[in-house]
């Protein structure tokens, strides 16, 4: 399904676009109606797409070599409501989104980076690499919801 790098930061990049929708709507709602359950449920959404984006941004970045420039307009991008789809075609006309998955060592002198091991031999377990992401979305976001909402409560 995310044969290459850019698939799967383009999809994380239109998800997170997506749920800044869900949370806005569910904002509105409460304004208008008093229904705070509409901003608990997109917020909920929101929050999990935004950190499964966060760690997708980091990923692609290793992968691709990113200097620290892109990986911080990629991560800030999330921040800002639908900003991500200009990053991500910021990102794609740049160049810094194409090429594959790097499984395999080349020549090049970066790839005896310890964590370009490492990377590597997640990419060669996707089912594996995805597991321990999700995991480890999910304790980070366990831990913002007992920390609470931004701002505290109402």
């Amino acid at each position: 399904m995310f044969r290459n790098p850019h698939s799967l930061f383009r999809a994380l990049a239109i998800a997170e676009a997506i749920s800044w929708t869900l949370l806005i709507g569910g904002l509105i709602l409460r304004a208008v109606t008093g229904w705070a359950l509409g901003v608990t449920i997109g917020g909920g959404i929101h929050g999990f797409v935004f950190l499964s984006y966060a760690a997708t941004a980091i990923l692609v970045a290793l992968n691709n070599r990113w200097p620290a420039w892109p990986a911080v307009v990629a991560l800030v991008s999330a921040v800002i409501p639908y900003a991500t789809i200009p990053a991500e075609l910021w990102l794609q006309r740049s160049g810094r989104l194409a090429g594959a998955w790097r499984l395999e060592p080349t020549d090049d002198p970066r790839d005896g980076a310890w964590y370009d091991r490492l990377m590597r031999w997640f990419l060669r377990r996707p089912w594996v690499l995805a597991a321990l992401i999700a995991l480890a979305v999910v304790a980070l976001f366990v831990v913002l919801l007992i920390l609470g909402p931004p701002g505290g409560r109402d």
